[in-house]
């Protein structure tokens, strides 16, 4: 008997769905994408009506005959990829390639399933009514592809012409970088003003104190801008009395946020767990296609994860609003559903995430989760949970004091404070916020019951100097929110854009905060220079609604990319004659070179600015370039987004760390194991010469990099094969005759050994101090730097003996 044969992206996802449809279905998977465009060449008809001309993925053959041949004996074959564009294109290719696959007639019927959570409600309400491939959603996800092909390729020779071989530009990964940029120098840019806040601590015939900040002057809001200010406001009210002028309480509410939807759970997992983005899609997508969950075995604990929708089936709701008075009271349940307002543009055909059971608590999900996929189906589900609750209550306190100066103004202080008076939806969860904001101090602040025209007694009075601040750098969280509301890309490749721009050496993450790089700097002025409208953030904006309005039908999607085409064409004939040659720059610097006494030059060269002779050649002179211009890194690279496939299995490879740096891996782990080296890995950086000379030969010495950083050895490598040892200025505490050297294991780590060795076999991990211990008389001490402070120790695991660095000891670093 013939079975249907059902297709969808990963073997995670048909194992779950398998499980419900039983045994007159095969499942079977993709691995994601069969066709993409070729990477040699464009591969798209921009002179005629830009038909992409896509390709079988290199190591897709052996699979799509797999396909081909179940397709053979199924009697329907039911495509059932992500319910989203990508998996609308995916179904689309696998129906062309799945065409006439038969052993009798035309070949099965194909069918399109859709579904938001892999359940068994869910995938049974699916199969009742299949339709088909939604050719709307193939044209926006194809006019995507083939947009960012043209930006990628047709842009991407031009930075490797003008600034540095190995560049690319992206669409929309270009804009992100602006917004990175941009509020760098914003940051730079920034004048701070002074400000002073002045505040009072009061004694009321009951505590707590009240301490009240001055708030008006006459009436009118004040602002203190200076000392002198702040000291003729001290003068005014020295001695005087403080009246209570009003005390007003109210009640506020505050309610639940809505579910989540994909950037919203992207921030909120970055504020409260540190995930990044590309962590927290991945472990989305691990909970949506199923986890074994002992014997019930694969079982998909939330919907679809890239959505705008916030909207909740009905069936959703029902449970939840039966969970909350059992697990809650009756109290915390409102009278009605609580409905949300999603964004104008957003695809409600989807709904917003939530857990596929709200019976499955958290608690009872973690023996089978890991400890990451807990803490975000945590998250998912009391975000869920608290969005059917009803609102928190409080009561919001305002006291005002006046004080009456002797310059005859009346001054007016203010206390505010919030009291908790029914915690609602905060019982299950509390949204996370970039900054702390009036509604927290308000918490803080506890007030004494007093009435007005009561007088209060003086304690103390403190003036504070402050200066405002510049906007913070972005973190993960605070891009993402300022992409969603630029209308920049969408959520489902924010991960990727992420992950691009700190591959590609345009920005850096320190503390969590994205900082450009020079090159991010110079690439970013280059491109917006020559396609100011391209990389603008509103032009960015309204080609993602123009997306949207081919996916609706409104827009036929060759006639969008004409009118982009034509507009890009102009731009970038311009760009190629008036785009700056970084490579070719020459700017004086004021500096005369101490080896010719010519003119010191600032250039640009492949690891970013430096300062060298303008004799160059006769004069290879160089200096380190001034300390505001900021070393920059590149990797080659062609197009935005573009993936790398595995040539064994045609899953897509990711970017990996590994002890020699970073590689790519394939996806598929463990099942394949193939590995592939970056384009620009084996890019080993120029040796650095330098005067000293090897002791051995005679020749110079000169500064390398090796695969554990940079090391000083002989320039006449291989023939001599000196190695400058990296000594640390003490003498051995064993043998007394060699000295410690830093050394480094198989594994990449360093220790510190005698340089006498084998005849002196002293080794420590960690860097020793000539100093003895005053405990147990140990010829030495180590330091030991930790998160509480760094210590200098006894190496004697039986002496507890420890004391402080001293501050010349801090300052010296730790290899």
């Amino acid at each position: 008997m013939s079975k249907s044969l059902v297709i969808v992206e990963s073997p995670a996802k048909s194992k779950t769905i398998a499980k419900y449809l039983g045994k007159d279905f095969t499942v079977k998977a993709s691995l994601g994408h069969i066709k993409d465009l070729p990477k040699k060449d464009l591969s798209v008809d921009v002179d005629g009506d830009f038909t992409p001309r896509y390709e079988v993925i290199e190591g897709k053959r052996k699979l799509i005959q797999e396909l081909k041949q179940a397709a053979k004996e199924a009697d329907a074959i039911y495509l059932a990829a992500d319910p989203d564009r990508e998996g609308e294109a995916i179904c689309f290719h696998l129906m062309e390639e799945l065409a006439g696959a038969s052993k009798k007639g035309p070949g099965p019927k194909v069918y399109r399933v859709m579904f938001n959570e892999i359940t068994a409600p869910a995938i049974r309400k699916a199969f009742e009514t299949p339709g088909q491939v939604n050719t709307n959603l193939v044209d926006a996800q194809q006019a995507r592809r083939v947009l960012d092909r043209i930006v990628g390729y047709k842009i991407s020779p031009l930075l490797w012409d003008k600034v540095q071989r190995g560049l690319s530009a992206g669409r929309v990964q270009t804009v992100a970088l602006r917004l990175i940029v941009e509020r760098e120098r914003e940051i730079r840019a920034f004048v701070p003003e002074e400000y002073w806040t002045i505040d009072v601590s009061l004694n009321a015939k009951k505590p707590p104190v009240l301490t009240a900040r001055l708030a008006k002057k006459n009436g009118e809001n004040l602002k203190v801008t200076s000392a002198a200010e702040s000291e003729a406001v001290l003068a005014a009210i020295e001695g005087a009395a403080y009246t209570v002028q009003s005390v007003g309480t109210k009640e506020k509410r505050r309610n639940p946020v809505p579910p989540f939807i994909t950037s919203t759970m992207q921030q909120e997992s970055a504020r409260k767990l540190r995930f990044s983005v590309k962590r927290t899609m991945g472990l989305a997508q691990r909970l949506y296609e199923g986890v074994e969950m002992g014997s019930e075995g694969a079982v998909g604990l939330i919907t679809y994860m890239r959505t705008d929708s916030v909207r909740v089936s009905e069936t959703a709701l029902e449970d939840v609003r039966d969970f909350i008075p059992k697990r809650y009271g009756e109290a915390y349940l409102p009278a009605k559903p609580n409905y949300y307002k999603g964004k104008k543009d957003a695809q409600d055909a989807h709904e917003a995430i939530r857990p596929t059971s709200v019976a499955l608590t958290p608690d009872e999900a973690a023996k089978f989760l890991s400890d990451d996929e807990i803490k975000l189906y945590r998250l998912i589900w009391t975000r869920f949970v608290a969005s059917q609750m009803t609102p928190a209550v409080f009561d919001q306190t305002t006291i005002d004091v006046v004080a009456n100066g002797n310059d005859g103004a009346a001054y007016m202080f203010r206390a505010t404070g919030s009291v908790p008076k029914f915690d609602g939806f905060l019982a299950v969860y509390q949204e996370g916020k970039d900054q702390k904001d009036e509604e927290d101090e308000e918490l803080k602040h506890k007030l004494p019951l007093v009435e007005q025209g009561e007088v209060l007694k003086f304690k103390a009075i403190e003036p504070e100097q402050h200066f405002t601040e510049p906007p913070p750098r972005f973190n993960e969280a605070t891009l993402v929110k300022e992409l969603e509301a630029d209308g920049v890309g969408r959520p489902s490749t924010y991960a990727s854009i992420l992950s691009t721009i700190q591959d590609r050496g345009y920005v850096k993450k320190e503390g969590g905060k994205f900082s450009p790089t020079e090159l991010g700097f110079v690439v970013t002025d280059q491109l917006v220079k020559s396609f100011d409208d391209i990389f603008d953030v509103r032009y960015t904006a309204r080609m993602e609604q123009e997306l949207d309005e081919i996916e609706e039908g409104k827009v036929e999607w060759r006639t969008a990319m004409r009118e982009f085409y034509d507009k890009f064409n102009v731009d970038l004939e311009r760009a190629g004659s008036v785009m700056e040659n970084i490579k070719r720059m020459e700017k004086p610097t004021g500096l005369t070179c101490e080896k010719c006494g010519k003119p010191m030059v600032l250039r640009w060269g492949k690891h970013g600015t430096f300062v060298g002779c303008s004799g160059y050649p006769d004069c290879t002179n160089t200096r380190e370039p001034s300390a505001d211009m900021v070393e920059g890194a590149g990797m080659e690279i062609t197009e935005q987004d573009e993936d790398v496939y595995c040539e064994n299995c045609g899953r897509v490879m990711v970017l990996k760390k590994g002890r020699f740096g970073q590689f790519l891996a394939c996806s598929g782990y463990p099942d394949c194991k193939t590995t592939k080296q970056l384009g620009n890995a084996q890019q080993k950086k120029a040796d650095v010469p330098l005067e000293e000379t090897c002791p051995t030969c005679g020749s110079n010495l000169v500064l390398k990099s090796g695969r554990f950083g940079e090391f000083t050895a002989c320039s006449n490598y291989p023939t001599c094969k000196y190695v400058k040892q990296k000594t640390i200025g003490v003498t051995c505490p064993q043998c007394g005759k060699g000295d410690i050297i830093e050394r480094r294991s198989k594994r990449g780590k360093t220790f510190f050994g005698c340089n006498a060795y084998p005849e002196c076999d002293f080794v420590a991990w960690s860097k020793p101090i000539v100093e003895k211990c005053p405990n147990c008389a140990s010829p030495f001490l180590v330091e030991k730097r930790l998160k509480k402070g760094n210590f200098a120790a006894c190496p004697n695991k039986e002496c507890k003996f420890t004391r402080e660095l001293t501050p010349e000891e801090e300052a010296v670093p730790v290899a």
